[in-house]
Parts: structure tokens; C-alpha cells; sequence
């Protein structure tokens, strides 16, 4: 069997339906949308709308609500650095979650550099049921008048709990405060309406849900009362003068294929990647009884993302555990952390010890998995675990 991916919550492979939607605007309609004097760039122009149309509806928003970036990194840092310095009159205190992406935390950081005061809330605790979610209560408790911005994130990239994002937005719209959600690993995988939600900023992008690489989005809510965004690109004056730069026409068209087939498929699709999770996780335990779950239980009450598993091996390191299974693609973190060599600070949020973090292996299962494969990971896992035990880890 050749090698098997399971590393789906750092990228996806494309589908091939998104390949085929994309390739005209390669070598056929390839004008700039920019273009306004010829018909290369009106043909390029025409496909932008339809794709911000459906883009749009399928979260629940107005075109106008939708700005393409170039990914969802892009995206989180103009909603947190945007929101941030065109309301620092109101204040200049963040709230957020000690297990939100890097992504977010980075720019959070460099804000506090700024002069900023950052708040970063507490979650549940490793051996809860609901490990990582985010109690709406805290929000509302760490809300001060100077607030000028909470971000908090739907579904965890590294263990796949999902937050109570319309709650913590409840809270938010009576105390006057926008909220911004990193939906990267949401979008496409639930069902995410932004207006039913009551978010203000939505982060999300089309590599996570089998689309290109190289294109994001962020929603910007129009109602009454929600935060502009100062820009951090600035150049061409394209998306309302917020994210000025070229139009990546491919990956936009990409990106409107990839969620329609993830939304066209998600109710049959979420109850086969929790039955392949499931699958996997009792394997795991039956070959290896030691093995620890991280992050919630693994139910259908609605607390974990279905193709997510985060688990531990006792007396095993994850890196010397996945460079041993060579046939066997998974990770032990958030992809846009692997060259930082300290644990996960997901997990270490949790409140797990040092060697259970470096033990954890993330599996993120997706469309193209089989059951033979989640088969074949069982064993190979198993085998390798067996070998570094007797090499002592």
C-alpha cells in the first residue's frame, strides 16, 4: 500500500472536480480581473462575482461581507491587527484563548509589543468531557469597557474542539464588542452561518477543505455597529480598498467548488470520518491499551470536529514515532508550528505534563481516506510503537 495521508488539518489534497473548475483561468481565461479595456479582463472579472456569490451564501453572508486574502494566516492577522488600530480610540484590550491557532497568538503578541493589553483565557482541562472548549461565562467576566476586540476560534486545529461561538457572541453584541472567529478548520466541515452566529470577523480559506493553497477569505460583517478594518495591504485599492493585490482568479474560482462539494456532501461525509475516527481510536486502544485520548470525547454531541483524533502513546516519543512510520503521514501539531521545537502549547493548555505532550500524534482523517487505510495506520501505528518501546522511546 502506498504511503497514507492523515494529516488533513494541515492541507488537504485538491479534489480533482476543484482541478478541473480551475484550470481554464490558467491558460484560457487567464486575464487580470483587473483589466477593464479588454475582453481577457472582463472573462476574468465575470468569474469573480459567482464565486463571491456562492461564497457568501453558503456562510450566510452578503457578497459585499466577503474580502479574498491569501489565506486564513492573511485573514486573521487584518482582523486582529485591522479591528485593533481603527478602534484603539474605544480602547486597547484583547481577549482571546490560550489554544487558538499561532496565527492568531502571533499578532496578539505583537500587539501587546504595541502597548496593547492581551487577556488569554483559560479552557477546559485535560479528563473533562468538553477538553479545550472555551466557557462563555469567562468571556463575559474578562469584558472591559476598553475591549476593543475577542477572537476566539470555532474548531481547534490540533485537538477538534468546537466552541459555543454563537454564545460567546451573544455575550459580546450586549457589551458592544466585536468578535472575531478563526473558522479555518470549521468552514466546510460544519454547518457555519455567520449571521445566525452573530460574528463580526470570520477567518477561513480553501486549502483546508480540498481547494488550492494560496487563497483565503475573511467575512466583515455590514450590520449596524460592527468594526471596519484599517488595511494592511495597500497598492490597487481592490476589495474595497482593504486587500489591495491581484486576483487570485484560479484559487477564487477553486476556492467556490471546494465548499460547495464539502456542503453538498457534509451530512453523509461527517457520519463516515466519525465512524473511520472511531474506528481508528479503538483500534489504537485495543493493540496499545496505554494509549490517552487528548482534547473531548469522542461523541456526536456536537464537541469535536468528526475527522479529528489527538492521542497519546505512554513511553513514546511523537517525533521518533512518526519518523519511524514512514508509510504513514500524521503529525504531532499544528503544521505552522512544526520548526518550533517546544511542545504544543495546545495540549500543555490542557494542563498534560511535558512527555504526554511530546508523546501526542494528531490524525486528521478527510475525503480520500478508506477503511482499508484506517486499517493498515492501526497496524502500522501498533508496530511502531512496539519498536520504539523496545528501543526505550
Amino acid at each position: 500500500m502506498p504511503p497514507i495521508y492523515l494529516d488533513n488539518h494541515a492541507t488537504t489534497r485538491v479534489d480533482p472536480r476543484v482541478v478541473a473548475a480551475m484550470l481554464p483561468y490558467f491558460d484560457e481565461l487567464y486575464g487580470n480581473a483587473g483589466s477593464t479595456t479588454h475582453t481577457f479582463g472582463h472573462a476574468a472579472r465575470d468569474a469573480l462575482q459567482p464565486a463571491r456569490q456562492s461564497i457568501a451564501a453558503w456562510i450566510g453572508a452578503q457578497p459585499n461581507e466577503l474580502i479574498f486574502t491569501s489565506g486564513a494566516t492573511e485573514s486573521n492577522n487584518l482582523a486582529i491587527f485591522g479591528a485593533a488600530r481603527h478602534r484603539r480610540r474605544r480602547g486597547q484590550h484583547l481577549v482571546s484563548v490560550t489554544t487558538e491557532h499561532k496565527a492568531v497568538l502571533d499578532p496578539l503578541a505583537a500587539l501587546a509589543r504595541q502597548g496593547y493589553e492581551v487577556t488569554l483565557l483559560p479552557v477546559e482541562q485535560s479528563g473533562s468531557p468538553r477538553a479545550g472548549w472555551l466557557d462563555p461565562q469567562r468571556v463575559l467576566e474578562a469584558l472591559r469597557d476598553e475591549t476593543c476586540l475577542v477572537s476566539v476560534m470555532l474548531a481547534n486545529n490540533e485537538i477538534g474542539t468546537i466552541n459555543d461561538i454563537a454564545g460567546i457572541a451573544a455575550i459580546c453584541q450586549q457589551r458592544g464588542v466585536p468578535l472575531h472567529c478563526d473558522a479555518t478548520q470549521a468552514v466546510g466541515k460544519l454547518p457555519v452561518d455567520v449571521a445566525a452566529l452573530g460574528i463580526d470577523l470570520l477567518s477561513f480559506t480553501a486549502h483546508k477543505i480540498y481547494g488550492p493553497k494560496g487563497v483565503g477569505a475573511i467575512y466583515v460583517s455590514r450590520r449596524r455597529g460592527s468594526p471596519r478594518l484599517d488595511p494592511l495591504i495597500y497598492g490597487g485599492g481592490q476589495e474595497q480598498g482593504w486587500r489591495s493585490g491581484t486576483y487570485n482568479v484560479p484559487g477564487i474560482v477553486g476556492f467556490a467548488k471546494a465548499l460547495e462539494l464539502c456542503l453538498e456532501e457534509l451530512p453523509s461525509e461527517s457520519v463516515r470520518l466519525r465512524k473511520l475516527r472511531d474506528r481508528l481510536f479503538a483500534g489504537l486502544l485495543l493493540r496499545l491499551p496505554k494509549t490517552q485520548l487528548n482534547g473531548p470525547i469522542l461523541t456526536e454531541a456536537g464537541w469535536r470536529l468528526p475527522g479529528n483524533l489527538n492521542v497519546t502513546f505512554g513511553g513514546v516519543s511523537g517525533e521518533s514515532l512518526i519518523l519511524e512510520m514512514r508509510d504513514l503521514a500524521v503529525s504531532s501539531g499544528s503544521a505552522c508550528t512544526s520548526a518550533n521545537p517546544e511542545p504544543s502549547h495546545v495540549l500543555r493548555a490542557l494542563g498534560m505534563d511535558e512527555d504526554s505532550v511530546r508523546a501526542a500524534i494528531r490524525f486528521g482523517l478527510g475525503r480520500f481516506n478508506t477503511e482499508a487505510e484506517i486499517e493498515f495506520a492501526i497496524e502500522s501505528v501498533a508496530e511502531a510503537v512496539g519498536r520504539l518501546s523496545q528501543l526505550g522511546g
